[in-house]
């Protein structure tokens, strides 16, 4: 078959899209003919390498991608050929004291399809049936294959994490990447009042669009101030934080007192420098999240199926274009996903 191949840890010249062996298919394990699959900055730092990660190379990315069942193991019950299925890209033991609690995002050996282990940036993918959901008729496949890992992120972040409630004022950094731009949607939709930053008069217009209720430019103005000004001086109840070192001070300064940070990541640097004495004095709470349960994926996905979350796309692109789809992720360049698919389907 034909894949997308990191062939080493660098810039973008270590991609490249050709023969990868056909996948085995285990018991527990569907074939999935991929339609469609799209990229998150995740896919940027491990094409990069983190001190953590060691891969055998070439190493095939992608944890966002849809399809149709090929074939199944002996051992699946869930799925049988036909079926229109997008992966989830979350995988757990099952068996430690937090699967067994039933929270399997906090398993000791959580890991994700794509940086941990082999992706699904490839025309097949072999996908545990546990990393599958079922794709209602009539959902495209762009859709399906660009909706799962941000909708469910800022679900778990919002929803369950940070509990927002509606009345509450909700602040989303990078309102235009994948987790920003569902944080908005998710946030409008639970009833609070949307504050967004964006880097362009265009992806704040498109903020906007999708539930936003107040928009900033950071290239323009330091939002803390912007914040305080428009919140007469009290600051949001919650910060949605992805960026990490860029913003990690801005955003605490940007709580009001009891306020919450949540955060899922760190694409501008994991280790910023904090502000321990407004967080005591404040009594504010940072939240790590990551991912979310199979029950967070359904019910969010449900919501992304029924039209009342959409994923914006930034572009569509074969697969042999997957170095350009990284740079557009890269350089920050629009708003919304990437999409690729495999050259064979277009």
């Amino acid at each position: 078959m034909q894949a997308v191949k990191v062939t080493a840890h660098g810039d973008t010249d270590v991609i490249e899209y050709g023969e990868y062996p056909d996948p085995d298919v285990g018991r527990d394990e569907v074939l999935v003919d991929v339609k469609a699959g799209a990229l998150n900055h995740l896919d940027v730092w491990v094409r990069r390498g983190l001190p953590t990660l060691s891969l055998e190379m070439p190493h095939v990315p992608g944890s966002d991608a849809a399809g149709v069942v090929e074939s199944v193991g002996e051992d699946v019950s869930r799925f049988e050929p036909g079926d229109r299925v997008a992966v989830t890209a979350g995988v757990s033991c099952g068996d430690c004291e937090f699967c067994r609690d039933g929270d399997s995002t906090l398993c000791v050996n959580f890991h994700l399809l794509g940086e941990h282990v082999t992706g699904v940036h490839s025309e097949y993918a072999a996908v545990p049936e546990e990393n599958l959901i079922p794709v209602p008729d009539g959902v495209d496949w762009i859709t399906a294959g660009a909706s799962t890992l941000v909708f469910q992120t800022a679900w778990r972040m919002l929803i369950d994490r940070a509990d927002i409630e509606a009345g509450e004022s909700v602040l989303v950094l990078g309102a235009s990447g994948g987790v920003g731009h569902a944080a908005v949607q998710i946030a409008d939709y639970a009833g609070a009042e949307v504050y967004a930053t964006g880097s362009t008069d265009a992806k704040l217009e498109s903020a906007r669009d999708y539930g936003a209720d107040h928009v900033v430019n950071y290239e323009e103005r330091e939002f803390p101030g912007w914040v305080r000004e428009k919140t007469g001086g009290r600051g949001v109840d919650v910060v949605v934080d992805y960026i990490g070192a860029g913003t990690w001070r801005d955003s605490i300064k940007s709580l009001a007192k009891n306020g919450r940070l949540v955060t899922c990541g760190g694409t501008a640097g994991g280790s910023p420098e904090t502000d321990i004495p407004r967080i005591f004095w404040n009594q504010l709470q940072i939240i790590g999240s990551t991912m979310g349960t199979p029950g967070q994926v359904d019910d969010v996905m449900a919501l992304v199926w029924d039209g009342t979350f959409e994923p914006a796309i930034r572009e569509v692109l074969p697969m042999s274009e997957a170095a350009r789809a990284h740079e557009i992720v890269e350089g920050r360049e629009g708003f919304g996903k990437v999409v690729v698919r495999p050259d064979s389907e277009l």
